[in-house]
């Protein structure tokens, strides 16, 4: 018949959800202090071990003593008859392990496996939990909410026998969240320190929306289809780029699922937020384009020295593109890693109207220039102390210190002066015909 201490001993590892293993091996560790605490205050080094009869409760201790002709001291010595009751080829000076229960050590047994209990036993449940989770950091988790410290505290979650917290920069401003509601969680982290394991779960981390997919679309979870990359601003819109990895599948299909089923169900976990479902591709270009979904994209130009896009859209898609606040353009750049600047095909169109206009009126005025320029005479003049040379009353430079007292050559039109040294044009100034000389911008 089970004695009363197996059946304690089972209900504290039944509530605990911890093995019972776990309970006698911390008890048999406190019990070997308990003894030590017995032989006085400075023991010598002696080797003790207790084993805990895990039916009856009976503690049973066994010491090192040393074998010797004349025993002085039976805490610590045993003389060679009976040690070679135990041990048949005892020694002089041999160590052999003989069982020294005390009298009293049944009462001191029943105290310690109090104290162990009571202070023991959430250290073994702490260990035991840590031991449960510290493999499963980036896993998704049911958890229910125990309490909620207000918009600026956490979010407390049971965990089955864990207690996981949310902090407020994982927390998601469109959540709710009440005592006993289920939700699912993404576990972030877990550390452990001296009160114990220490859960970090968030619902604003964008892999959160990974483990969703994989949970909701059977071809996330099996390989068929991959999700690239992921752009979320919590609780507003998300955006996921797909990609086949196997022949005739359809990977947005796939992950929207019949009548939106799969999707649906993803949103209403994530309280309405918004998920945008795109192909990815391997050219930046339709990459771009697919990403800036719902709005159509008439043509996208790339500088990839600066990693930027230029994206044309119709006028009417243009607000679409934006997107409320921004929104869209912003999750776009951010899911292609691409800076996007969108423009509407109007505003290009005049934009290289204007560009055009521009570009004839600067040829227009170059080719008045070189007709002047051809028609002028050539004259010269000597680069003064100052680095300036005179012109028609008015000084121009400085030219630099190295063409003082060189001979440059000058040549004028209605507007401009030119100066030439070597037969190459060394700078060139607006001709004034009276006040201060200013020199050419251009």
């Amino acid at each position: 018949m089970k004695s009363d201490f197996y059946a304690a001993i089972t209900q504290i590892a039944s509530e605990r959800g911890i093995p019972k293993e776990a309970i006698i091996d911390v008890m048999e560790r406190a019990l070997v202090s308990a003894y030590r605490r017995l032989l006085g205050p400075n023991p010598p080094a002696i080797d003790v071990v207790v084993k805990l009869d895990p039916v009856s409760g009976v503690a049973r201790v066994y010491a090192e003593k040393q074998v010797v002709d004349e025993v002085y001291d039976e805490r610590f010595e045993i003389d060679l008859e009976a040690a070679r009751r135990i041990k048949p080829d005892a020694q002089i000076g041999e160590a052999v392990l003989v069982e020294s229960t005390p009298r009293d050590f049944g009462r001191i047994a029943a105290q310690t496996a109090k104290q162990v209990v009571l202070q023991g036993i959430k250290d073994i449940e702490r260990n035991y939990i840590y031991s449960e989770f510290e493999d499963r950091e980036g896993e998704l988790l049911t958890a229910t909410v125990q309490r909620n410290n207000g918009p600026r505290g956490n979010v407390i979650l049971e965990l089955g026998k864990a207690e996981a917290i949310i902090p407020p920069k994982e927390q998601v401003a469109n959540d709710r969240y009440y005592h006993g509601q289920r939700l699912k969680v993404y576990l972030m982290e877990v550390k452990k320190d001296e009160r114990g394991p220490r859960l970090i779960a968030s619902r604003a981390h964008k892999n959160l929306i990974l483990r969703l997919f994989e949970m909701e679309v059977p071809e996330i979870y099996n390989g068929a289809v991959e999700i690239k990359s992921i752009a979320r601003e919590p609780g507003l819109r998300t955006k996921v780029a797909v990609a086949a990895r196997q022949e005739g599948i359809d990977p947005v299909g796939s992950c929207v699922g019949m009548r939106g089923i799969r999707i649906q169900n993803i949103v209403n976990e994530l309280n309405g937020e918004k998920i945008d479902v795109v192909q990815w591709s391997s050219d930046p270009r339709e990459y771009i384009a697919n990403a800036l979904s719902p709005a159509q994209v008439v043509e996208v130009h790339l500088n990839d020295h600066e990693h930027t896009a230029l994206v044309i859209v119709p006028d009417k898609q243009l607000s679409l593109a934006i997107g409320k606040e921004g929104q869209n353009v912003r999750l776009a750049a951010k899911l292609t890693g691409w800076r996007i600047d969108i423009k509407s095909a109007s505003v290009l169109l005049e934009e290289e109207r204007a560009a055009a206009e521009a570009r004839a009126e600067a040829e227009a005025e170059q080719m008045a220039i070189e007709a002047e320029l051809a028609m002028a005479s050539v004259e010269t003049r000597v680069v003064q102390p100052d680095g300036t040379i005179l012109y028609r009353g008015h000084r121009y430079g400085p030219l630099g210190s190295d063409l003082v007292g060189k001979t440059v050559q000058v040549r004028a039109t209605s507007q401009k002066i030119f100066i030439y040294y070597n037969d190459r044009l060394f700078a060139s100034y607006i001709l004034l015909e009276g006040g201060q000389v200013v020199p050419d911008e251009e």
